[in-house]
């Protein structure tokens, strides 16, 4: 029962090892479903289980009925129109990273918004082309169909033409499967319900991540912002490799190109800070990269910049839709690692940008619905030639500031590239291709200003900011594919190391009560005489085991072992001078008639040391040995310590090799007559070392406690019960409950007789 008492509770109940906790109250046996448990749930059928599947696939039948066309249309069709624009613009853009004809882009721009609609669970995010992504699909495109430069279009050799019209149609070809494979990975993650995959990218990865890759697509469009002829690269430093090719032939840059994209990026930056400073003012943002792509477009047709300076635009421009692509099955087996990059890169970028809007405006996110709403959308491009897409995060803000509803905005937006692709595409023709470049980099602002992180991270966790900076060296470095991969397996050797060196404590009791802390930590702290509270605050595995009993080791100040060795030693000793009669035992201790004793060859020799490992039997013997009151001529190191509380509340599992050896350190304590308990573990946990045959003889499931505190009355009732003052009638009683005075002292509650061993 707990008393009230001002700011205090006083607790009066009994000191409760497991076992007499689980009598006293009464624990069930509980069944823990199995495999089939949960195979035979998922396979049952019933009306409403099929009705909640149809809900889950098809997330539009549940909204779309409730759809509000008064208040919500005209939003939703102005955040369509907006976000339209800008998904024109970033998919011709976009397309250039992935080194394919920019049309291909409004392709990768049109059919996932279409798909994401029947099948996505958020309703802000825009899906289509994602800068991060583009890199990544045009990785593998170059790897596939190596490319020496930019080939202009005013060449005039035919078999140029020629040449270059195959290597296109290749590179479309290679984008495609790439797309459609990785939207094939991402439907059978969703499918199989394993989208937790992402929890495996932390959010300094993935920062480090984007940055590194925002820092590969600003490299990647100095050849369309300078038009230079700079070879492709995919191997590790590639970077580097096409950063030396651009710095070799700087003296060839397009000066007109140069300074259009100069301009372009200086007039971006600007108004994306007045949008970004103005925000809550403007209705909606001011469409910045529209306006500067019609202005562009018309001046390099005015003064028609492609014959008078030479500039690389866009191009021919068809009408309409290309036919379907038949994927390659050769370029996914050798792109097989790219796709999955992808895939997991994809759906990571997405459904973090579609939590934060879930959360801001209160509707639930299904992870695994997500990923088969990108996997179809990826496969639907990638068979109709366009790439990859996620979510840029500029083009989900402007659906979402502009005041977008539902998805209903995502399909306005896919009219405006419907009609772009099938009207009016033709009007974009002469734009220039540094314009597009500009864009692309004016939508990396955010990304790069991620640097900041590196300062934040440091001053709130040094692992964190480890991986941020690893990551952002292994994606500069090996690419984005090898880089990605580095920086998980980094990222998980982190988590391996924090816990294969964890930071072991020992406790004290601090304010005579119940609290117990890091004795390093207080002033005012008390260590029971001869106990030892031993906190370990991490699994206790195959890898850590061996540094658990170091620290352990360190923490009681003598290894266990080698006192043991050297008492089976003393009592072999012990038992030769006792035979010969050269010791006597007295009440004032041993008498011993010899003053040196040799040790034999035998007594020494190492091939006898798993004797010495064995419990120590002294029921031969006619008198007790005090070990710390040996004969003169017998060394064996004295301890202190009797007792010693493992705090496991933080060790969530233990595995069958760390059991074995865990079995192995209680062991050489027990056998040193050093009571050992276990607290703060779960039940689960101790099922699972008696399924192990964890216990026999000498270790018993009667060392486990609920709190250290338990343990801690329980050592000293049992050390003060052989020199308490109880009367005969009261030491029949076996049932004992013990308290704590607010001054600290240690009472019974039923005798009301003080106990000499206090706090």
């Amino acid at each position: 029962m707990i008393e009230p008492f001002g700011n205090q509770y006083i607790v009066a109940r009994p000191v409760y090892s497991t076992n007499a906790f689980e009598e006293e109250h009464k624990k069930r046996d509980r069944h823990h479903k199995t495999f089939l448990d949960h195979l035979k749930v998922c396979c049952s059928c019933s009306s409403q289980k099929a009705k909640r599947i149809v809900l889950s696939l098809f997330p539009i039948a549940s909204w779309l009925p409730a759809y509000r066309f008064k208040e919500w249309l005209l939003s939703d069709i102005v955040s369509g129109i907006s976000t339209g624009m800008v998904s024109v613009l970033q998919g011709l853009a976009f397309a250039l990273l992935v080194t394919v004809p920019p049309g291909y882009g409004l392709y990768a721009a049109f059919f996932p918004a279409i798909i994401y609609l029947f099948f996505g669970t958020s309703k802000h995010i825009s899906v289509g082309p994602f800068p991060i992504l583009s890199v990544m699909v045009g990785v593998a495109v170059t790897r596939m169909v190596p490319d020496t430069g930019i080939t202009t279009p005013e060449s005039s050799n035919n078999s140029s033409e020629l040449s270059d019209s195959i290597l296109n149609d290749r590179k479309v070809v290679v984008a495609a499967t790439v797309s459609l494979f990785a939207g094939i990975i991402q439907l059978a993650l969703g499918i199989l319900r394993i989208g937790f995959v992402v929890i495996y990218l932390s959010e300094s990865l993935i920062s480090g991540f984007t940055t590194a890759a925002a820092v590969h697509v600003l490299v990647s469009q100095l050849k369309f912002i300078l038009q230079l002829q700079v070879p492709s690269h995919t191997d590790p430093f590639s970077i580097f490799k096409v950063l030396e090719s651009v710095f070799t032939q700087i003296e060839k840059t397009n000066i007109a190109d140069l300074v259009t994209a100069l301009i372009i990026l200086l007039i971006v930056f600007i108004v994306k800070e007045i949008n970004q400073h103005f925000k809550d003012k403007l209705p909606v943002p001011i469409p910045i990269e529209f306006i500067m792509t019609v202005i562009a477009t018309g001046v390099s047709y005015g003064f028609d910049f492609q014959t008078r300076f030479n500039v690389s635009v866009v191009g021919n421009m068809e009408a309409g839709f290309m036919p379907p692509v038949t994927p390659d099955v050769g370029i996914i087996q050798d792109t097989i690692g790219d796709c999955f990059g992808i895939a997991i890169v994809a759906f990571a970028v997405s459904f973090s940008v579609a939590s934060v809007y879930s959360l801001k405006h209160d509707y639930p996110l299904d992870g695994n619905q997500e990923l088969i709403a990108l996997g179809l959308g990826n496969i639907v491009s990638g068979a109709f030639r366009g790439f990859a897409g996620s979510t840029a995060l500029s083009r989900s803000a402007v659906q979402e500031s502009t005041g977008g509803k539902t998805q209903i905005a995502g399909l306005i937006s896919a009219i405006i590239v419907l009609i772009v692709i099938v009207a009016i595409g033709f009007l974009l023709e002469p734009l220039q291709k540094s314009v597009l470049a500009a864009l692309a980099l004016g939508n990396l602002k955010g990304m790069l200003m991620q640097f900041a992180e590196i300062g934040r991270l440091w001053r709130k966790d040094k692992y964190d900011c480890v991986i941020w900076i690893m990551t952002f060296i292994f994606t500069i470095v090996l690419g984005l594919g090898l880089g990605l991969a580095a920086s998980v397996a980094f990222q998980l050797l982190t988590i391996v190391f924090r816990t294969q060196f964890p930071k072991c404590s020992t406790l004290a009791n601090i304010g005579r009560s119940n609290i117990y802390k890091n004795k390093k930590d207080y002033l005012d702290m008390y260590e029971p005489e001869g106990v030892k509270i031993f906190r370990c605050p991490s699994p206790i595995y195959f890898a850590n085991i061996r540094f658990f009993r170091q620290k352990l080791i360190d923490a009681v100040g003598f290894n266990p072992l080698r006192i043991l060795r050297k008492r089976n030693k003393a009592l072999r000793k012990i038992r030769k001078l006792q035979k010969q009669g050269l010791l006597q035992v007295t009440p004032k201790g041993f008498i011993c008639t010899v003053y040196a004793i040799k040790d034999s060859d035998e007594e020494l020799d190492n091939n006898q040391i798993e004797v010495l490992d064995q419990p120590i039997n002294t029921t031969d013997l006619p008198f007790q040995i005090d070990w710390n009151d040996l004969p003169l001529n017998i060394e064996v190191p004295k301890i202190s310590l009797h007792s010693l509380i493992l705090d496991f509340s933080a060790v969530s599992f233990l595995d069958v090799s760390s059991m074995r050896g865990l079995k192995s350190i209680l062991k050489e304590f027990i056998r040193i007559k050093v009571d050992v308990y276990i607290v703060g573990t779960d039940d689960d946990f101790i099922e699972k070392l008696t399924r192990c045959e964890f216990f026999d003889d000498e270790v018993k499931n009667s060392i486990f406690f609920l709190t250290i505190h338990d343990a801690v009355l329980h050592i000293l009732m049992k050390k003060d019960y052989s020199t308490s003052k109880f009367n005969s009638s009261q030491e029949k009683d076996g049932k004992m409950d013990f308290t704590i005075n607010t001054n600290g002292g240690l009472r019974n509650r039923e005798y009301q007789v003080p106990v000499e061993t206090r706090f």
